[in-house]
């Protein structure tokens, strides 16, 4: 079967749902505003820069999982998908995934974002296989700490072969659909690489490359 890769932010949806969670986290009342906006800002932009750590982010992220119990974090979840989510869907996204779906290939969607926040997101696409940074949970509960390898950068590529072995899938006529320079480990090693409304390094790497540059916006 070949595998249809994609990106999940500025990629499938027209934001970037990370930091649409900490904004719908600071408008709720759950989060301090300035400093955590401040914050959120900051790492966001370290992410566009390239200069991102992600485990300093990710400790940051997490942290508001830690502090509340499950139920309540499903409620706030809700509201975060009604109202930051399903705005920023992309229709021209729905058909990108339907031909692929139609052509019979596998799809998953790989997101350096943790599985709290993309899962429902996954589900509104009709996509069911996500790869996503897994936090982990004693006694049901987040600990805010990372389960495993964030999948970010090459840890994209890790991710994604310890997903494929046990289904005996690989890479050949693979192809993976991204906005971001953050994941040219992964498109530099898939069969199909498309930048999709990509960032300004991205766009010159896929120039110099020859690869297709599309916009579902």
């Amino acid at each position: 079967m070949t595998l249809a890769i994609f990106d999940l932010d500025n990629t499938l949806l027209a934001g970037d749902s990370d930091y649409l969670w900490g904004r719908f986290l600071i408008e709720q009342g759950v989060v301090p505003h300035d400093q955590y906006e401040h914050d959120n800002q900051r790492y966001y932009d370290d992410y566009t820069r390239g200069t991102l750590d992600i485990l300093e982010f990710l400790a940051f992220q997490l942290r508001p999982l830690a502090a509340h119990d499950p139920a309540l974090l499903r409620q706030w979840r809700k509201g975060y998908i009604e109202q930051k989510i399903l705005p920023v869907l992309l229709p021209k996204a729905r058909d990108l995934i339907a031909r692929h779906r139609n052509n019979g290939d596998t799809l998953v969607i790989v997101t350096a974002t943790n599985r709290f926040i993309t899962e429902p997101i996954a589900k509104l696409y009709g996509i069911d296989d996500l790869i996503a940074t897994e936090p982990e949970t004693v006694g049901g509960r987040y600990t805010g700490r990372v389960a495993g390898v964030p999948s970010f950068r090459a840890g994209k590529i890790t991710r994604i072969v310890e997903w494929m072995e046990p289904r005996g899938l690989n890479l050949a006529g693979s192809w993976f659909y991204s906005d971001s320079h953050n994941d040219l480990p992964l498109l530099e090693i898939v069969d199909n690489p498309v930048a999709v409304d990509p960032d300004d390094t991205l766009t010159a790497h896929a120039e110099t490359k020859g690869w297709p540059i599309i916009t579902l916006r």
